[in-house]
Order: C-alpha cells, then sequence, then structure tokens
C-alpha cells in the first residue's frame, strides 16, 4: 500500500470517531464500567471489613482461655529449663555431667560466636530484628489456610514464636497452639529486648546428639558436643553447621545414638542444610563473598570430635555415688523447705519417696555445679591398684537362685581413705570391674567385720567405763556363755587354743576371741553399742545391742566399709566422731552457694581411752597380727590398727589410722564363702594387707605429706605409767617381782591399780596323780612340795568352777612354768584309810591306788626286828604305783592329807632274810597293828610310776596360740 492510500485510510476513521454518534456511545459505555467498577470496589472493601472480623473474632476464640501472663510468669517459664548439673573432684578438677535425659550448659549472648548468631538469624527469621514478635504474612498465610482449607503448615514462626512454644506451649500442629503462640510472642516482645530473646533461644533450642550419642540442648552443649570448642570460638562452617540443626535436630545430627558418626550418606542432609545456611548468610550480607566461598568448600566432617566417656562410663562408682548424695541433701533440704524433717520422711516410706524423687529431678535439671572430696590423682590411681592387685585368690562357683545358672563369681573388694580432722573422703575403691557388679563395696555392701569390731566395741568402751586398763588380765580359758536365748555359746580362738592368763593388750595384739568376749560381756549393761551409734553405724538392729557375738563382729545385717573405717578416724580424733563426707558443697547455676558442708564432731571416747586405743593398736602391727605390714610399705608412719575375719572366713578386714588419714581394705566374695585359706602361699589375712600396703604405697607417691606425716600421736595428759604384775594386773608383790612377772604399760590415771597382787601365794602343795592340792596345816611335809601357786581366791576369780582346768590358767613360757595351780581344796573325809594289798616282781613291790580320794602318798617299811620297822621311802599317790626294795620283809602304809596311816599292808618278803626277822617262816605275813610303829621318817626309796618322792609331777598342758 502506497502513501496516499494510508492517508484515505487514517481520515476515514477519524471522520467516523469524530461523529456525533461515536462519541455519544463512548459516553454511555464509559459510565456503564465506572459503576461497574464502583460496585465492584465496593464489594471488596465490605468482604475484606467482613473477613477481618470473622478472623478477629475466631482469633479471638481461639486465645480467649489463655490468661493474661504477667513479666514475673513468663520470665521464669522462659527461663525454666534444664541443665544438667557437673560435678568437680577436689581442688576444682573438672570430672562431667551426671546423667540428665538431655545434656545442657547454659550460656550468656555475649559469650556466643557472631557468626552463630546471624546464622541462625539468617536460617530462621531475618526479620528478628525489626518484628514486633510475628511477621504479619505468616497470620495472612494462617488464615488463608484456615478458609481455604489447605493443608495445615507450621512453618514460618519467628524465633521468638519458637521460644514460646519450646518453653511455654507445646510442638502441636494447630490453629489453637498457633494463636496462642502469636499472642503470647507478641506480649512477650513487650517484656523482653530482642537480646534477651535471642539468648534465651540459643540456649533452649535442641541441636541432635553430641559425639557420645547423648541429647543436647543449647548452642553451648552443641558446639563443645559437636566440635569440641565453647560457643564463642565457632569457625563459621562449623556456626553454619550448628545453625542448620534445629530445623530438623535428629535428621542433621552427625552422631548416631551410640556416639559413631553417620555414614556418608547420612551426614549428606546435615551438610547440605549447612550449605544452605551459608547461602542465606550471603544473601543478608552477614559474611562475604569470599568468606562465603571458603565456607561452601570446608570439609566439616574434619572437625567432628571423637566420642568422649561420660563420668558414669569413666567414673560409675563415683558418679553414682554423688549422684546418691547429692540427691540426699537436696532431698534433705527441700523437706526442710516444707517443715520436714528427715526422720518425717524416714518414718514414712511413699514420702520418702515422693521427696526422693522431687530432689532427683531437681539435680537432674537445674544445673547444679557439685563440688567434691575426691582426690583425682589418688582415686585413678587407686583403682589401677586395684584391677592389677594379683592376690585375690581364685573365682568360685555360685548359683543365681532365680535362674539356677551356675556363676563364677570373684574376690571382690572395698576401702575407703578419709582425711581424720575434716571427715573428707579423699579416696574409694568400689570394687573391681564395675561392669560385672555395680554394687560399692566401700558404702553400701554390708559385711560383718570381724575382729576390727573388738577396739571399737569392746576394749575402747571398757577403757571408757573403767572395766579394763591395757595391763587388765583376762582369761583366755573355755568358756561356756548363756547366748541369751538359753542356748550354750562358747566362742573359740582362730587357733582353737587357749592361752591362759594374758593382758587386754595382748589380746588385742594376737586378736585372741576368748578375752573379747569375756570383756563385753563384763560392760553388756552398759549397752556398748551405742557407742558403735555415735560413731556412724547406721545398720544396727536392737538384738545387736545384746547379743554376745557382736564383740566378734557378728551383725545382724554388717556395716559398711565407709562407717567401719569413719569409726576407726574417733581414736584418731581424740575420741571425737568426725562424719564422713564426699559432697564439698553445691552450687546452683546463679553461683549461689545452696549448701556447704559442715562437720559436727560428736563426743564419744575421752582423750585417754582414745590414746589407749591406738597403743595398743600399735602393737597389732608392730608384732601381732599385722606385722607383715611395715616390710610392705615404702614408708614409715605411726600408724595404729587392727585385722579382721569374720565367721568360716568369709570376710578379710585391716583398718589403721594415723595422725592425718585412716584408710580400710576388706575383701571377699559379695555371697559370702569362705576365702581361700592359701593362695600363691598366702593367707587371706596376709592378702589383704598386701592390697592395703599396695594402696597406701600409690598415695603415697602422689600425695606423702598426706599419709606419712611426720607428726605421731600425742599422748594427752591423764596418762601415767605403771608396773604391774602380769598374773593379776594389780601393784607388784614381793613374790611377783621375784618370779619376774613384772612388766610396766599405760594406764589412764583415774584406773591405775591401788592394789598389791595377791594372786601369788607360797605354800605346800600335795600331788595325786597328776594333780595338784593345797596342803593343810596338818598334811605330812615328806608328801608336800614347796612352790608358787595362784591363790585358790584368785582362781575363783578368774572364773573358779566354771574353769574346766584351772590349768589353762597358765600361759606358756619359762617364767610362768615356776607358777603351779592347785586343783579343788580337797579335804580330810574324817576317816583312817584302809589297809591294802600289795605284791611284788623280783625287788619290785606294787599295789593299786588307795580307794579314799585323801590319800596323799604311801610309806614303805621295812622290817628290822620282829617288832620294829623302819621307813624307807616315800610314794606320791597315783594310779599305778611301785617301789624298788632290795633283800628283807616290807609292808607300805597309805597317809591321807590329814596326816592319818592306814593299817599295814601284807608283808612282802623279798629275798633271804636273817632267822631274827621271821623265826625262819619265809611265808608273806601281817603283822599286827599295834606293833608297828611307822614313825616319819622320809627314806629316800627309789620309787617308780607318777611319783617317786621327791619329784613332782610338771601338770603344764598349757599351749600357746595365735589368734
Amino acid at each position: 500500500m502506497d502513501k496516499n492510500a494510508w492517508k484515505e485510510r487514517l481520515l476515514s476513521i477519524y471522520q467516523i470517531v469524530s461523529s456525533d454518534k461515536t462519541k455519544k456511545g463512548a459516553r454511555i459505555t464509559y459510565g456503564v464500567a465506572w459503576n461497574i467498577l464502583l460496585v465492584f470496589l465496593i464489594v471488596i472493601v465490605l468482604g475484606t471489613a467482613f473477613a477481618g472480623g470473622v478472623g478477629a473474632g475466631y482469633f479471638a476464640s481461639l486465645v480467649k482461655d489463655e490468661p493474661l501472663r504477667s513479666y514475673d510468669s513468663m520470665q521464669k517459664d522462659i527461663y525454666n529449663y534444664e541443665e544438667t548439673s557437673e560435678v568437680y573432684f577436689a581442688n576444682n578438677v573438672y570430672l562431667g555431667k551426671l546423667r540428665s535425659d538431655i545434656d545442657r550448659e547454659e550460656v550468656k549472648l555475649e559469650d556466643v560466636s557472631d557468626y552463630l548468631k546471624n546464622a541462625l538469624i539468617a536460617t530462621e527469621d531475618e526479620y528478628f530484628w525489626e518484628h514486633p514478635g510475628v511477621v504479619p504474612k505468616a497470620i495472612l498465610r494462617a488464615l488463608y489456610q484456615e478458609f481455604s482449607n489447605s493443608a495445615l503448615q507450621s512453618g514460618g514462626s519467628t524465633l521468638t514464636q519458637q521460644l514460646i512454644k519450646n518453653q511455654i506451649l507445646t510442638n502441636q500442629v494447630s490453629f489453637d497452639r498457633k494463636a496462642k503462640e502469636i499472642l503470647l510472642a507478641l506480649r512477650l516482645e513487650k517484656f523482653f529486648t530482642k537480646e534477651q530473646i535471642l539468648e534465651a533461644y540459643l540456649n533452649v533450642s535442641p541441636f541432635g546428639r553430641n559425639s557420645s550419642g547423648r541429647n543436647i540442648a543449647g548452642v553451648q552443649t552443641a558446639a563443645k558436643g559437636i566440635f569440641g570448642v565453647d560457643a564463642a570460638d565457632l569457625s563459621l562452617p562449623q556456626a553454619a553447621f550448628i545453625a542448620g540443626l534445629p530445623q530438623s535436630p535428629f535428621a542433621y545430627t552427625p552422631f548416631t545414638q551410640d556416639g559413631t558418626v553417620k555414614s556418608a550418606e547420612g551426614l549428606a542432609p546435615g551438610i547440605e542444610r549447612m550449605k544452605t545456611v551459608l547461602t542465606r548468610m550471603y544473601e543478608e550480607e552477614f559474611i562475604s563473598k569470599e568468606a562465603y566461598d571458603q565456607a561452601i568448600q570446608y570439609d566439616i566432617t574434619q572437625d567432628f570430635i571423637p566420642p568422649e566417656p561420660s563420668p558414669v562410663e569413666e567414673y560409675p562408682w563415683l558418679t553414682f555415688e554423688v549422684e546418691k548424695r547429692a540427691t540426699q541433701i537436696l532431698m534433705e533440704s527441700i523437706a526442710k523447705e516444707d517443715g520436714l524433717t528427715m526422720e518425717d520422711l524416714a518414718a514414712d516410706n511413699d514420702l520418702y519417696n515422693e521427696y526422693y524423687e522431687l530432689a532427683y529431678k531437681n539435680l537432674r535439671q537445674n544445673g547444679y555445679t557439685i563440688h567434691t572430696t575426691i582426690d583425682k590423682e589418688i582415686y585413678d590411681k587407686m583403682q589401677e591398684v586395684t584391677r592389677n592387685f594379683p592376690y585375690y585368690g581364685n573365682d568360685k562357683a555360685e548359683k543365681d537362685p532365680d535362674t539356677g545358672e551356675v556363676v563364677m563369681e570373684q574376690v571382690e573388694t572395698g576401702a575407703v581413705l578419709i582425711e581424720n580432722s575434716t571427715g573428707k573422703i579423699i579416696s574409694f575403691v568400689g570394687g573391681r570391674d564395675h561392669s560385672r557388679e555395680q554394687t560399692n563395696h566401700a558404702t553400701d555392701a554390708t559385711r560383718q567385720n570381724g575382729s576390727t569390731m573388738k577396739p571399737l566395741l569392746v576394749y575402747a568402751p571398757a577403757f571408757e567405763l573403767g572395766t579394763l586398763q591395757p595391763a587388765s588380765i583376762i582369761p583366755d580359758v573355755k568358756l561356756v556363755l548363756d547366748d541369751g536365748t538359753g542356748k550354750p555359746y562358747e566362742p573359740k580362738n582362730y587357733s582353737k587354743g587357749y592361752n591362759g592368763l594374758t593382758t587386754a593388750r595382748y589380746a588385742l595384739t594376737k586378736s585372741f576371741n576368748i578375752p573379747a568376749v569375756k570383756a563385753y560381756v563384763d560392760i553388756l549393761q552398759y549397752r556398748p553399742a551405742d557407742y558403735l551409734k555415735k560413731m556412724g553405724f547406721t545398720s544396727l538392729s536392737e538384738g545387736d545391742y545384746y547379743n554376745i557375738a557382736m564383740a566378734l563382729g557378728g551383725m545382724t545385717y554388717g556395716v559398711t566399709v565407709e562407717e567401719n573405717v569413719n569409726a576407726y578416724a574417733t581414736f584418731a580424733n581424740e575420741g571425737k566422731f568426725v562424719d564422713a563426707y564426699m559432697i564439698e558443697k553445691i552450687v546452683n547455676k546463679d553461683g549461689e552457694t545452696i549448701y556447704k558442708h559442715e562437720s559436727n564432731p560428736v563426743d564419744v571416747f575421752s582423750q585417754q581411752t582414745a590414746y589407749l586405743t591406738i597403743d595398743m593398736m600399735r602393737d597389732v602391727i608392730s608384732q601381732g597380727t599385722a606385722a607383715g605390714l611395715p616390710g610392705r610399705l615404702s614408708f614409715t608412719s605411726d600408724w595404729a590398727g587392727k585385722t579382721g575375719t569374720s565367721q568360716n572366713t568369709n570376710d578379710s578386714w585391716f583398718v589403721a589410722t594415723n595422725p592425718n588419714v585412716t584408710f580400710g581394705v576388706w575383701i571377699g566374695y559379695d555371697t559370702p564363702k569362705t576365702l581361700e585359706p592359701s593362695y600363691k602361699s598366702l593367707s587371706p589375712g596376709v592378702r589383704n594387707i598386701y592390697l592395703w600396703a599396695d594402696l597406701m604405697n600409690a598415695t603415697y607417691e602422689i600425695n606423702p605429706d598426706l599419709v606419712a606425716p611426720k607428726e605421731k600421736f600425742e599422748m594427752p595428759g591423764g596418762i601415767v605409767q605403771r608396773s604391774y604384775c602380769t598374773v593379776s594386773g594389780m601393784l607388784p608383790s614381793e613374790l611377783c617381782a621375784d618370779s619376774g612377772l613384772v612388766a610396766t604399760d599405760i594406764f589412764n590415771a583415774k584406773y591405775v591399780p591401788t592394789e598389791a597382787d595377791n594372786s601369788l601365794i607360797e605354800g605346800r602343795y600335795v600331788t595325786i596323780g597328776d594333780k595338784r592340792y593345797l596342803a593343810l596345816e596338818n598334811t605330812p611335809e615328806e608328801f608336800t612340795q614347796e612352790g608358787l601357786l595362784l591363790s585358790p581366791e584368785f582362781i575363783e576369780k578368774m572364773g573358779g568352777k566354771n574353769l574346766s582346768d584351772p590349768k589353762q590358767l597358765i600361759p606358756q613360757g619359762d617364767k610362768w612354768s615356776k607358777i603351779l595351780v592347785p586343783d579343788d581344796v580337797i579335804e580330810e573325809n574324817g576317816k583312817v584309810p584302809a589297809a591294802f594289798t600289795i605284791s611284788s616282781s623280783g625287788q619290785t613291790l606294787t599295789w593299786k591306788a588307795h580307794g579314799e580320794n585323801d590319800v596323799i602318798g604311801y610309806r614303805v617299811y621295812q622290817k628290822t626286828g620282829e617288832s620294829t620297822s623302819a621307813v624307807i621311802g616315800n610314794v606320791i599317790a597315783g594310779k599305778d604305783l611301785s617301789f624298788q626294795v632290795g633283800n628283807g620283809q616290807f609292808y607300805v602304809t597309805a597317809v591321807d592329807i590329814a596326816g592319818q596311816e592306814s593299817m599295814p599292808s601284807n608283808v612282802i618278803q623279798v629275798g633271804q632274810v636273817p632267822d631274827s626277822l621271821n623265826g625262819g617262816d619265809t611265808e608273806t605275813t601281817t603283822p599286827p597293828g599295834d606293833n608297828q610303829d611307822p614313825g616319819n621318817g622320809n627314806g629316800n626309796g627309789k620309787g617308780k610310776g607318777k611319783g617317786n618322792g621327791d619329784t613332782p609331777g610338771d601338770g603344764d598342758e598349757e599351749t600357746s596360740s595365735e589368734g
């Protein structure tokens, strides 16, 4: 088409448009369109207003039951999050965290890396610093979802809303919860600054698992648990990785439940999420392009830390013990706030359990810092020595009563080291292998304490009551008592023998059982078990107060190693009991000390009693049942201690104390069984002493000043040294001194002996067979012997008729060999002994013992004429009697203790005799009694048999034994 044609067409169009008809039509169309638009706008406005009203009304209906929360209420809720309690060794050495459902450690906002703060804001809430708690478009989206009936979503929440959801509401997906979340978020922003809200969010959000597989919350716990650094020291890639975790903590966490790193496939979602975070940080201009490029290429897997054992895994006995004691402390505190005492709780099991659970929950959630008394180096070394000790003994089979399965039980051990003056438990050994047996053998297991009971229950109380002193004499002889139920109780020494008269000191040194029981019976009326209660024994039964076997450790339930050792520290503390403890203090997460241990010493014994007991127990180590200890120790100290073996050798103990510390060790099977009498040529007692020494040597290497103080136990005033007679414990008499039976010991000045010894007498005695009796005034001297005797009064005091054999009173030893024990006094029966018959064999006259029990000897006569005779010998009474003679005629008479003589026996002729004596008659005849003149001659016959006229029998059947 040419140019002219275009012009013509345009002119034609103009003429049509500019015509009146066209203009009129245009005006009508515009009017209609405008009216339609106005109607449409009106409809939109009215619809919007209606929808807004409906939405507002619906929103109001959702939150109508939500209370109007105050600042204090919201502050409590926002900051009320669980925080794991931490434990420290002594000297502020970190141990670790206690068990909890989730590990969490609080951190201040200023101690969090800017990388991490910016990463969380860029990823979770880009408008955090501007919005009032919610983002309006999120509200509109929620309304749209409701009215359009589209799928409900929960995304788009601000950090403030997420904090509300975690701390006040729940994770439930509903408009009811969402509406309340919005309302509370708006209110929270009015009360708190953005910094406070961000800090709270950083501490409450979950972050999956740490390298040990435990659940974690809070950025500080995440930083340390995933990368091993504080939240303040996170690098950009590390911060981005952590910031990505809250969206799906367990999907993105790099660790499995057992603490291993996930596979490459399992790690991929978390790494992709980290890259998303970095991208958003770059887009929001929190990081530069260069920083972004470096971080996006970084291999974050190289920063994951290896698993770290929890305190429960590394220090199981210690962790559980601290947890138990801390719970009890908190329980007592909570009960006190409610006006209750521990006695109230103990009287009601349900109430006790309620407060225990409450305290336990507080311990696990409230982020306490618990400081203990345990020295880490010493504790670690003791566990090592315990694991490697080679002399426990062989395992023994034990049948499970429930399953019938036979298992092998190993010898277990428990040990406790206590600082005397404070009661601090410096270290302990709970057992050999916690994975095999979880019982804490130091603090929880109760066992019979054997002879370690003797100083605690017998000797120290007896010293305190004044019934004994170290030099007091106690008879170690057969003893049969009523056990309180009408049944006989006969204590036995370990050796099964008897040791005669012994001092309390020596009886303890050698651990003789019978003297301990005898001394205990003498004070039983004073309830000596009360002393045990004062010294912290918690498992005493009412029967223990009256049971005679308690003297030897025969308790109803037994005692723990801790309690036994703690009681021994009383002696080192001059008679004051200082209760042992393991928790030094507990600090809450605000830094306030809510508990601090305070010692409250209890007066138990006087200083004098404590020192006397200490001094006696020194002898146990220097020359008694623990005499092997000094040679095993690598250092010296002023140790005083006691060994102990329970019935059937089920338990072996050794407890010793010095001026600084008290240490005790126990060994035995969990199910009581006899320890091997000999293992690697060592008895159970020696094996236990070796373990004690090895543990002490190891402790000495770490802290010599603690276990080897230069000081010795100091003798208090009121202690004096005196000589005494070792027969009676009284002041030495001349007879005692002449016999070499005087010794020296220390006494409480209040109870020194004041009377001279009256146990020894010089006197005549007669022997009948193997028994000795005191002579009467008219007993013929030729049948008596002079000697040093125990007086009948003293024998009566030592047991008298209850003694099955009084000769048991005499110990073995050269000095004691001079002392004789007369049997029961024999009295003259009032009758003249009857005549009896003798016989001969060759030149030996023989006859049987006279039937009268008061006959003490026999006179042998030889006829010197038809009516005269002479005594040629005396024979002491015995069972089988004989006398050697030459040629002649002989007869014998019996003499009783009063000197009365029987009629002559028949006459025996030996060999040829002159006719002047027998008138040629060689037959045996019996001379008439009225022609006899026995006389009182003291012949020198050569009698054989039990008696011979000048040599008495010994009769000393005593044997010594070691307890």
